[in-house]
């Protein structure tokens, strides 16, 4: 077996120790998980970052030994994050879920700074933080965001109802029209569709463009598309039940009918993502060439 081989060996050897430490709350992660839809993305998290290291050529090629003291930087808060959600009592369930699962992704982290070394975890850090998408969002963090989206998106529906020309009378987050009122409540805030689209802006950010200030822009182009399509949803939505039928309002496109906006986001993310793509190709073509000249 080569070095890079053995160094893969050791680290998973310390994943399955860490999730045999954590067994009890990796179960109910899995139960919040399978159950919220504030947390349904946690599942596939650990297979998308294994296979962002796993994919990572870079790795194979390093030649860095064992790093003990780099990884105590990671091991021991996570220690101090651990003791603290066991011993504090004034944690809610949920929080202390979050405390042990944010503990446990530092040992991970730790693991590989020790097999690999710092500078590979440098080389690694996106599928490295990409692990922290896997941490359960406290409930202070939580309400923040959803409120945050509730602003946002009643912001954006008043838009759109504004461009139709209705007669929507707003107070706060109730839209009064003719026929119905509506409030853009919790439920309405779309904060799961909003973090899968979030997710996936930041993988094809990865993956597509080399330039930070690209990266920066579509992921901050990703956050107010957010904002964007669940206002749309909630312009649409109303207006149909309000002129068409009230149906809308209880039928399968108002409870199930988020993936059809979470297309509509992704439709007004492309023209973006076609524009920051120009030059990439040439980017590429030359950072191959100059890695193809040999030295002397």
């Amino acid at each position: 077996m080569s070095t890079v081989g053995y160094k893969w060996l050791y680290f998973l050897i310390w994943v399955l120790c860490c999730l045999g430490l954590f067994l009890r709350p990796l179960r109910d992660l899995g139960q919040l998980a399978w159950h919220d839809d504030t947390a349904s993305h946690i599942l596939l998290i650990p297979f998308i970052s294994g296979w962002l290291l796993f994919s990572d050529r870079r790795i194979e090629h390093s030649r860095e030994g064992l790093s003990f003291r780099p990884a105590l930087i990671f091991v021991i808060p996570s220690i101090l994050i651990a003791i603290f959600a066991f011993r504090c009592v004034s944690v809610s369930k949920h929080d202390r879920l979050s405390s042990y699962i944010f503990s446990l992704v530092l040992l991970i982290i730790s693991g590989f700074v020790f097999s690999f070394g710092l500078a590979n975890a440098k080389r690694s850090s996106f599928a490295l933080a990409f692990l922290l998408f896997a941490v359960p969002i406290p409930e202070l963090i939580l309400d923040k965001l959803i409120y945050c989206l509730q602003v946002g998106s009643a912001a954006i529906a008043e838009v759109f109802f504004n461009l139709s020309s209705a007669p929507v009378l707003r107070d706060g987050f109730v839209f009064r029209l003719p026929n119905m009122s509506i409030e853009v409540a919790e439920e309405c805030s779309g904060i799961r569709s909003s973090l899968a689209l979030l997710i996936l802006s930041l993988l094809v950010a990865h993956f597509s463009f080399h330039q930070i200030w690209k990266k920066t822009l579509f992921v901050v182009a990703g956050l107010a598309m957010m904002l964007i399509k669940n206002g749309i949803r909630i312009a649409a939505l109303t207006l149909l039940a309000n002129y068409v039928n009230p149906d809308f309002l209880y039928g399968k496109l108002h409870h199930q009918g988020g993936v059809v906006f979470f297309l509509i986001g992704l439709a007004l993310l492309w023209p973006l993502y076609w524009y920051l793509r120009k030059g990439e190709t040439r980017f590429n073509m030359n950072a191959k060439q100059v890695g193809s000249v040999p030295l002397s």
